[in-house]
């Protein structure tokens, strides 16, 4: 199941997630922001349990920004769960 969210407070536009009926990452995919950084984290959490991204992730902070590329990604995980059940 794939789960695509628009992306808030952050240069990033959206994220992409498709998921497993166990809740395994199959794919991240991250619309702009920092190529590299962004493509290595997306690299990094295929394979992983959805949960344990999350909690690796969500409430990470980018400068001032209240938010973070990671922290939106975690956010679509989330999204992605509640859709699956």
């Amino acid at each position: 199941m794939t789960h695509t969210r628009r992306n808030r407070g952050v240069c990033s536009l959206s994220t992409a997630v498709e998921l497993a009926p166990d809740h395994t990452i199959e794919n991240v995919s991250v619309t702009g922001g920092c190529n590299g950084n962004l493509n290595g984290i997306c690299s990094l959490l295929q394979g992983m349990k959805a949960e344990d991204a999350i909690a690796r992730l969500k409430g990470m902070t980018c400068g001032m920004k209240s938010t973070s590329c990671p922290d939106q990604v975690a956010l679509t995980l989330e999204e992605a769960i509640a859709a699956i059940r």
